[in-house]
């Protein structure tokens, strides 16, 4: 994985990695943590340290995680991508051959209206949507298992009919997946049996069904972006 949000990078502290990056001599070794390979601008900084770069040097160290990183036997390269349509986008379609993008959204219409920009924005990058996932797409009430759609109902499979792009599922409003996301043990392997889990899974099945039919095309690794 490269977390691609140079300007605000918490991928690390997701993951529960605390280092700093280590070269062999020629290339740059990742960080790894539950299998997962990473590399990431928080542990080329300090914890607080904000990144002021215009576009030309964002360019050239997104040019660096790819060309400069030894990775090693890799099913999936994943990038997690800043909010927004901006610079990052555009280096990596100019940097590498995309095999395609996951869109988040929330079911409000603000966040529906950045979604819709962002698919506008990958079609004119020449890079294929390859689905859509609702996050904080409803709460359960632990004490009485009432369900409550507190951002809305329907909006991201609405859109993703809208816009012709698989739907991948609902991820819903569950505290333990932000305290694994503030602890660095992420829900799969805190709480693997929990039902938020098991809405993960089902997007990653669907989504790898969609990759193996993009890359069965290119003959290549897989290539994702998630905004």
């Amino acid at each position: 994985m490269i977390d691609g949000d140079v300007y605000g990078p918490n991928v690390p502290i997701m993951l529960g990695i605390q280092t700093q990056l280590a070269t062999d001599g020629e290339k740059i070794i990742p960080a790894e943590q539950y299998g997962i390979q990473l590399v990431s601008m928080a542990f080329l900084t300090g914890d607080d340290a904000p990144v002021i770069w215009r576009g030309p040097m964002l360019h050239g160290v997104i040019q660096q995680f790819f060309r400069e990183v030894r990775w090693e036997g890799i099913d999936y390269l994943i990038v997690d991508m800043p909010p927004g349509t901006g610079d990052v986008a555009l280096s990596l379609s100019q940097t590498v051959p995309v095999s395609g993008s996951v869109v988040v959204t929330t079911p409000q219409t603000v966040s529906l209206a950045d979604t819709r920009r962002a698919v506008r924005m990958y079609q004119k990058l020449n890079v294929p949507t390859l689905g859509l996932i609702e996050n904080m797409s409803h709460f359960v009430c632990p004490s009485c298992h009432h369900e409550s759609d507190i951002f809305g109902k329907g909006g991201g499979e609405a859109l993703a009919k809208e816009l012709s792009i698989p739907f991948l599922g609902r991820i819903p409003i569950y505290e333990p997946i932000r305290i694994g996301g503030d602890t660095g043990v992420p829900i799969a392997i805190g709480e693997p049996g929990a039902p938020a889990v098991k809405a993960f899974r089902s997007a990653a099945e669907q989504l790898a069904a969609q990759l193996s039919i993009a890359s069965y095309a290119k003959r290549s690794i897989p290539l994702v972006q998630v905004r």
